[in-house]
C-alpha cells in the first residue's frame, strides 16, 4: 500500500504544480507557503475532529513538529529559492534526485532501515530516468546559473530526506495515524515561515489584481498539493521504506508529463522512452517494495 500512496503522492504533486504555476505571480514564495500550510492545517482540523485520536507521547508530536519545521518549512524555503534562482528544471533536478539518495543514506545511518539491492536498481532507474526526461525537456536552453541555487537546491533535498526519516521513524511504529502527523507537520511549517515573513516584511496576502481568481485555484491547488499529497505521503511512510518512497514521489516529474498531455501540449519520443523506462523502475520498487 505505501508504494501505491507514494505514486498518489506523486500525482498530487504533478496535477497542483500545474495549477499553483497560474497563481505564482501573485504569491511570494514565503505567502505561498504560509498560506498552504493554514489552509491544510484547517482542513485537516475539521477532519480530526471527527475522528478519535490515540494519545500519543509528547516526544513523538515534538518530533513530528521538528520534522515540519526542518522538512516543510526550510526545505520548501529553499526550493522555492532555488525555483527563483536557477528556474524550475534545475531546481526539481537537483532537488529530486538528491533527495531520494540523501534519505536512504539517512534511514540507514539513524533508523537502521536497509534497501535490498533490487531496490537499489529500481531507485537508480527511476531517478536517472527522471533527469533525462527533465534534460529533455530542457534540452533547447542554455543558461548559466548562480551557485547559490544549486546550494538552496542540495538544502531542499536534505530538509527533505531528514523529514522523511523522522516522519518513517514515527509512522512505522503504527502509533500515529497519518492525518494527524500530517497535521503536526504542517504546524511545524508554518512555525518557521511566520518569523520569516514578520522579519523580511513580506506580504501577508496576494497581490489580487481586478478580475483575477486567485483564491478558488489556490484552494483546489492546495487541497492536492498540500493536503492530500502530504496525507498520501505520511501514510506511505507507514507502509513502505523511506528511501523507496522519496524516490516514487520523484517520479511527480514523469506524471506532470500526462498532465500536459490531458492539457493539449505535445511531448517528444525521447521523454516518452524515458518515461517507459522510469516506468520499469517503478515496477522494480513495486515488486520489491515490501
Amino acid at each position: 500500500m505505501g508504494v501505491f500512496a507514494a505514486l498518489g503522492t506523486a500525482l498530487c504533486w504533478a496535477i497542483a504544480a500545474r495549477l499553483f504555476r497560474t497563481t505564482s505571480n501573485a504569491f511570494s514564495p514565503l505567502t505561498m507557503n504560509f498560506w498552504k500550510g493554514v489552509v491544510s492545517v484547517a482542513i485537516l482540523a475539521m477532519v480530526l475532529s471527527f475522528s478519535p485520536q490515540p494519545a500519543f507521547q509528547s516526544t513523538t508530536f515534538l518530533w513530528l513538529l521538528l520534522s515540519g519545521f526542518i522538512g516543510i518549512g526550510i526545505g520548501d524555503t529553499c526550493f522555492f529559492k532555488a525555483l527563483k534562482t536557477i528556474g524550475d528544471s534545475q531546481a526539481v533536478l537537483v532537488a529530486e534526485t538528491l533527495a531520494p539518495l540523501f534519505t536512504a543514506l539517512f534511514a540507514m545511518a539513524f533508523i537502521g532501515e536497509w534497501i535490498t539491492w533490487q531496490q537499489w536498481i529500481g531507485v537508480a532507474v527511476v531517478l536517472f530516468s527522471v533527469d533525462m526526461v527533465i534534460k529533455a525537456r530542457k534540452r533547447s536552453a542554455t543558461h548559466v546559473f548562480a551557485r547559490s541555487g544549486y546550494l538552496y537546491g542540495v538544502g531542499a533535498a536534505l530538509c527533505q530526506a531528514v523529514g522523511a526519516v523522522v516522519s518513517r521513524d514515527i509512522l512505522s511504529t503504527g502509533d500515529m495515524p497519518p492525518s494527524a502527523a500530517a497535521f503536526i507537520r504542517l504546524i511545524g511549517g508554518i512555525l518557521f515561515v511566520v518569523p520569516l515573513i514578520i522579519i523580511t516584511k513580506s506580504n501577508w496576502l496576494p497581490a489580487v489584481q481586478q478580475g483575477q481568481r486567485v483564491w478558488p485555484v489556490f484552494i483546489v491547488a492546495t487541497l492536492l498539493g498540500t493536503t492530500g499529497a502530504i496525507y498520501l505521503q505520511m501514510f506511505a511512510f507507514a507502509y513502505a521504506k523511506a528511501a523507496i518512497v522519496q524516490t516514487l514521489i520523484a517520479t511527480s516529474a514523469l506524471m506532470s508529463l500526462g498532465v500536459a498531455w490531458v492539457m493539449g501540449e505535445k511531448t517528444t519520443s525521447l521523454t516518452l522512452i524515458w518515461s517507459a523506462i522510469a516506468l520499469a523502475g517503478v515496477a522494480i520498487l513495486v515488486s520489491f517494495g515490501t
